[in-house]
């Protein structure tokens, strides 16, 4: 049957152009079943035999071009039957990279079936391929440099002598694209790979691994061109699979769980076949274990215990520990709660608990210190979920914590810091009791000294300094001890803080001499951290007071119940008249208020007399302000104010006082590290002390602006985590936020994203309130026209409610009023085409004709509208489709009208420039001609001119003047008129003048008074002319 049906393919292929993806699904399916079965006839005749192949090779050609089929549907059965012919090994080694590119290329489909369906297919091209068990690309181009050497000493008579050669191997032919396929004449084309894989690629591998020098024996020249072509096919794919690790790190942030759940496998796939790149891409994966998608964690836990946990405990303790020594923050914090969650469920043995102890304690040979540093990580990880870890080992750590091997890997004594914080209360008192002495001068010795570089002192001080007030029971009597022995460090040879103010006001040279920068840094470090800690300290012993207290009242309550009914009505009684006379209250009140004042005298805000810290606060805070010294020592700026910011979280007065400097600072400081730092502490400002923060809002929102990223970001993460925990209301400058989705950084636009689809789930949407604020000021932002939409359309996207998108509609078509910008107008229409109209909202559009008609003369706005009209019409039911169609029509028309009136109105306005700048050419071309004929006249004086002419003038001008007044007095005025006209400056006064000259010379043959009096009479007949 299947042959049957595949010597009248032709008749089915015509129906792959038909509209219904579930019958192109049911051919691809067909196609998939006849290249797997109808192709295995053995004893078929070479040329039917070749005839078939050709078909099958069009079958397979077809298949390819279907997995760019429209219909996601179809791309993804494709997909599925690819799967399915690598499972049969019908797919030949000539078409497994370019189905390889094909599988990859769909990872960026943008349907999820269809990415589930190519991440599936590469898993299985991975677990079948014909090209080995290892595919790192240097082991593959190793190996084929090799074997090109060997085929590239063959004698030049053989090579020769196979060019000449008409007739191929019989065991090796040419694909079409310059692929070598092995097809023998007992076995079927199909299955041949793996027989070639078996008996060439892995003895080859085995034989470059083992021996480096000496090159496998596979056979002839033909053999070894065909194990060239099959090395250089297996170096593409394991290419073509590393270059996908970066889509496969993106979809592992996918809002799919399936997408995340295949992907992780993949990897897994990947690091089995030891692909490039893997191992740093299961990395990536560690932080999944904070998504609250429980499939997500489980994947993620589950790819753990495979990749990680084996059954040999030293093995699994070396792959911990690497995992510790190589990650950063981020990594270590989402490793943590992996190795807490599999100690507690029991897959983290006690077995390998112990050889994480053999590591650290240096039991096992050649352990390093990074390895011992690693272990000691782990350990503590596993602390968290099982405090007893530790106890077997308490002077272990201090040993070798605190020991020679902390210099040589000075990481070692910050670990160290951090497990001493994870000991239990019990292991606690057991080792002050046996070493507390020793202990406290250690960790004071790693604070004061100076044996750990300036790069890992500041974490290992923080570390040490967080150790001593969790461990010792009174830790401000250490803290003190710090702070004076860092105090004398410092100041050794010049005057305490408080008068070395004027040193360092002036200028640097001064305190460049008496003070090092380093010293001082390291001096206000240690101030500001005991300052913190100190608050923290007194904040816990408020919470233990307060748990001792309700402790007390419930074993008072049960104490009552055991008694009989007569003394539970008394206590009843005695409550009542305890609550009513305010007593809880009371001591409640008592107990805040004796925190406030332990909290203000930190910096001796309630005392009359400054304690040590107080000392320490306006010195602090002179430093800061003298920016030449702190320009000229950046690293002090930065241990300076991230002194000042923990100061101003301790107490309020003194964070009024210096919280415009610090913005100042935050503003115009050139190191991005101290912005970063000043922008992390403003969100522990705003949480501490909202009121006094509260005025700088709009500061706070320009750090988003900041030419740094990485100070883009921490803006972002600050507001982000005010925003959502109700700490910061949002107000007028949440465009600033939007405005970060087109950051030019990707991490910040995932960010901003994140924080957008967060604020979207909070009660009913916030943004649907913000959008049209949003849009009207991301108006008149230089934001270029594709980030706008952009934005916009993510915005839009996130509101789901009808009656919102409703709402919408009416909103948006409110503020087409007044607005007469051509692209502010595009961008409203815009955004009404981006929402998802529903039937209430296509008649609010049209009943709201009236407020956007004035901008559908634009084009851009029209084209949107026809976009809304276009989609409503896909889904509007009958009785609304006709009243879209006629509000299609009223819109064309009155698109058509409006643009023929602008077109009217640009006509004549252009015609009415052009008319008077005529104009204007014309009197200023007059004017310049008659001030020509006046000159010309004036320099001839009538030597040119026609005697009799001039005099008959001269005469009839004289009679006028001299018996008719009224007629001269008309000619002047008319003269006047036309001169003002034609823009000529002239007075009347100029002619009479004239013509009283000319009495006076009647006699003389050449009157200047004729030509003048001729050149009136021109000018009078010109103007009559015209």
């Amino acid at each position: 049957m299947p042959k049957l049906v595949s010597t009248n393919i032709g008749i089915l292929i015509p129906h792959f152009g038909g509209e219904s993806y579930k019958i192109r699904n049911a051919l691809v399916a067909v196609l998939g079943k006849l290249v797997s079965t109808a192709f295995k006839d053995e004893e078929a005749e070479v040329s039917s035999k070749s005839v078939r192949l050709r078909t099958k090779q069009a079958m397979l050609e077809i298949l390819l071009e279907r997995c760019r089929d429209a219909s996601a549907y179809t791309r993804s059965k494709v997909l599925q039957v690819w799967s399915e012919l690598c499972e049969e090994h019908s797919v030949s080694i000539g078409l497994w990279n370019e189905l390889a590119a094909f599988a990859a290329g769909r990872l960026e489909d943008k349907t999820s079936i269809v990415r589930k369906s190519a991440l599936n297919l590469l898993i299985i091209m991975l677990q079948h391929n014909p090209f080995g068990p290892q595919l790192r690309i240097g082991s593959f181009e190793a190996t084929l440099d090799k074997y090109k050497e060997k085929l590239s000493s063959f004698q030049p008579e053989a090579l020769d002598q196979n060019v000449s050669d008409v007739n191929p191997p019989e065991n090796v032919t040419s694909t079409e694209d310059g692929e070598i396929d092995h097809v023998d004449s007992e076995v079927s084309p199909d299955e041949q790979p793996n027989s070639m894989t078996d008996s060439y690629l892995s003895q080859v591998e085995e034989g470059v691994i083992n021996t480096d020098n000496s090159v496998p024996d596979v056979g002839n020249l033909e053999q070894t061109r065909a194990l060239v072509a099959s090395l250089e096919a297996g170096l593409t794919f394991s290419k073509c699979i590393s270059a996908a690790m970066p889509t496969l790190v993106q979809l592992m942030a996918s809002s799919s769980a399936t997408d995340v759940e295949n992907t992780i496998l993949l990897l897994m796939r990947c690091k089995q076949f030891q692909i490039d790149g893997s191992e740093a891409c299961l990395r990536k994966m560690l932080p999944l274990v904070f998504s609250q998608d429980k499939s997500i964690y489980e994947a993620v836990e589950s790819a753990f215990v495979t990749i990680y946990i084996t059954r040999n405990s030293l093995e699994t303790a070396k792959n911990l520990l690497a995992l510790a020594i190589d990650s950063n923050i981020g990594d270590l914090a989402a490793l943590e709660s992996i190795i807490a969650a599999l100690v507690s469920k029991g897959d983290i043995t006690s077995g390998m608990i112990s050889a994480l102890w053999d590591f650290f304690c240096f039991n096992v040979p050649r352990t390093t210190a990074e390895q011992c540093r690693g272990a000691l990580s782990i350990l503590c990880m596993a602390a968290k979920s099982s405090s007893g870890v530790l106890s077997s080992h308490l002077q272990d750590i201090i040993d070798i914590g605190f020991g020679r091997w902390a210099k040589v890997d000075p990481l070692l004594a910050r670990t160290a810091c951090t497990t001493l914080q994870r000991l239990s209360e019990e292991d606690r008192k057991k080792l002050i009791a046996s070493n507390g002495s020793r202990i406290f001068s250690t960790l004071e010795s790693l604070i004061v000294g100076s044996w750990l570089p300036d790069n890992i002192w500041y974490s290992a001080a923080d570390k040490a300094i967080g150790a001593i007030y969790t461990l010792h029971p009174a830790p401000e009597s250490i803290g003190v001890r710090l702070v004076k022995k860092c105090q004398s460090s410092v100041f050794l040879h010049c005057a305490e803080p408080g008068d070395s103010q004027h040193g360092t006001e002036n200028g640097t040279d001064h305190g460049s001499t008496t003070i090092q920068a380093g010293k001082l840094g390291r001096y206000l470090f240690v101030v500001s951290h005991v300052a913190m800690h100190q608050l923290v300290y007194i904040e816990s012993c408020v919470r233990k007071i307060q748990k001792q207290k309700a402790k007390k009242d419930r074993q008072e309550s049960d104490s009552t119940n055991v008694d009989g009914n007569g003394s539970t009505l008394n206590a009843e009684k005695d409550g009542g008249i305890n609550a009513e006379l305010g007593v809880a209250a009371s001591e409640d009140a008592i107990l805040d208020s004796l925190a406030d004042r332990a909290e203000k005298e930190i910096l001796s805000g309630g005392s009359r007399e400054k304690n040590l810290l107080g000392y320490c606060a306006p010195f602090l805070s002179k430093i800061c302000r003298n920016f030449n010294l702190m320009q000229k020592n950046p690293e002090l700026q930065a241990a300076a104010m991230l002194a000042l910011c923990r100061f101003m979280i301790v107490d309020a007065a003194f964070c009024e006082a210096n919280l415009q400097l610090l913005f100042t600072v935050v503003e115009n400081a050139s190191s991005e590290t101290v912005r970063s730092n000043c922008t992390i502490a403003l969100g522990d400002l705003a949480v501490r002390f909202p009121n006094l923060v509260e005025p700088w809002t709009e500061n706070m929102y320009a750090r988003l602006h900041d030419p740094s990223a990485s100070v883009r970001k921490n803006a972002v993460l600050v507001l982000s985590h005010l925003i959502l925990n109700d700490m910061m209301k949002v107000k007028g400058y949440i465009n600033e936020m939007a405005a970060r989705i087109e950051d030019e950084d990707e991490r910040i636009s995932n960010l901003a994203k994140l924080f957008f689809t967060e604020l979207s789930k909070k009660g009913s949407n916030p943004i649907y309130n913000l959008l049209p604020d949003i849009l009207s000021k991301l108006c008149n932002q230089n934001l270029g026209k594709d980030s706008f939409c952009n934005i916009m359309q993510f915005l839009i996207g996130s509101i789901k409610k009808d009656k919102q998108m409703e709402g919408l509609v009416e909103k948006l078509c409110n503020r087409f009023n007044g607005v007469t910008d051509s692209s502010q107008l595009e961008s409203l229409a815009y955004c009404l085409s981006q929402l998802a109209f529903t039937d209430k909202g296509m008649k609010k559009l049209i009943e709201s004709f009236k407020a956007y008609e004035h901008a559908l003369c634009e084009d851009s706005v029209m084209d949107h509208f026809r976009t809304i009209i276009n989609k409503a019409k896909k889904f509007a039911k009958p009785d609304l489709k006709s009243s879209i169609e006629e509000f299609e029509e009223k819109l064309n028309k009155f698109h058509l009208e409006r643009k023929e009136q602008e077109v009217t109105a640009r006509n004549a306005q252009a015609r009415k420039n052009k008319t008077g700048s005529l104009e204007g050419f014309l009197v200023a071309d007059k004017v310049k001609k008659e001030n020509a004929d006046a000159l010309s006249e004036d320099k001839t004086n009538g030597g040119s001119s026609d005697l009799s002419t001039e005099e008959s003038h001269v005469e009839n001008v004289t009679k006028s003047k001299g018996d008719e007044g009224g007629d001269h007095s008309s000619l002047s005025s008319e003269v006047t008129q036309e001169e003002s006209s034609a823009g000529e400056v002239q007075s009347p006064a100029v002619n009479r003048k004239d013509t009283s000259k000319s009495r006076a010379r009647k006699l003389k043959p050449k009157d200047e008074n004729g030509v003048s009096s001729a050149s009136i009479s021109t000018r009078i007949t010109r103007s009559k002319r015209r």
